[in-house]
């Protein structure tokens, strides 16, 4: 897909992260973990369309997916990569849910010709069913499960109080974002610093 979010863009419309260059990432990061209960960044309806209104530029052409669908994909997707990070086994079931939604929009190869010559384009054959954005979240998950030096590079945030997932393209990154937990840390290690100073 190639195309980017920026997480301010997403920060702008109220999520904490984003911008990850997989959707699938920011799928699994609209729902915070770490809480008790967990937190669905996208179960208000107004915040759902804005993550995919936001999202929409990365994904086929199509409606919005039925909300039902998304929380199954987004558990699915966070089971298997939280099994990832921290090295068990992911449910056999959401590697099957994974598959199944891949696999409900088959797609095809399109050339298109121009003025400016031939590109291809990928068709999603949506008249049977299933939602496109769907299937091209569950295929990026796949692609990156089926590609080991992406995959090693998956990583939950050092943050404690932190749950998002992110691709560490940068060695060095350690936090979902710089500014918000990267900061967090580096004002508990000041606070730390300084107060065992006046004991």
């Amino acid at each position: 897909m190639g195309i980017k979010v920026s997480v301010e863009e997403l920060q702008a419309a109220g999520f904490p992260m984003g911008g990850e260059p997989l959707v699938a990432l920011d799928l699994a990061d609209t729902v915070m973990t770490v809480r008790d209960p967990p937190v669905d960044l996208i179960g208000d309806p107004a915040a759902s369309t804005a993550w995919w209104t936001i999202q929409a530029r990365r994904l086929p052409l199509g409606p919005t997916p039925d909300p039902i669908a998304v929380r199954r994909l987004r558990t699915a997707v966070r089971d298997v990569l939280d099994a990832q990070v921290r090295g068990r086994a992911a449910d056999p079931a959401s590697v099957e849910d994974i598959n199944a939604t891949a696999s409900s929009v088959p797609r095809s190869p399109r050339l298109v010709t121009t003025g400016q010559g031939a590109r291809q384009e990928t068709r999603w054959h949506v008249e049977h069913g299933g939602n496109a954005a769907l299937a091209a979240i569950a295929g990026e998950v796949i692609g990156l499960l089926a590609d080991p030096e992406r995959l090693g590079l998956v990583r939950i945030c050092e943050n404690p109080d932190c749950s998002m997932l992110f691709l560490a393209e940068n060695k060095r990154r350690k936090w979902c974002v710089g500014t918000i937990c990267g900061n967090r840390a580096r004002v508990a290690r000041h606070y730390g610093r300084t107060h065992s100073l006046d004991t």
